[in-house]
């Protein structure tokens, strides 16, 4: 399971952030649902690690080596 916090998350305005949030992670929800972990995970530019593996595309080799994580093809 992962866990995501943001710290600094306004409570005051706690419904206008949740909004905010969702607005951003909900189209992605959407892929992962029509497309499937694989084929989302394929076409996405923006996986940073998977199973402490980084996958080899961008700049990604360098994050990688950085982190000392294998870099694997995506």
């Amino acid at each position: 399971m992962v866990h995501y916090c943001v710290t600094n998350m306004p409570g005051a305005v706690g419904r206008t952030s949740t909004y905010a949030l969702t607005d951003v992670t909900l189209p992605c929800v959407l892929q992962l649902a029509k497309k499937g972990l694989e084929k989302a995970v394929a076409e996405s530019a923006a996986l940073v690690a998977r199973r402490e593996r980084v996958p080899g595309q961008g700049d990604q080799p360098a994050v990688a080596e950085t982190f000392g994580l294998e870099c694997v093809p995506v």
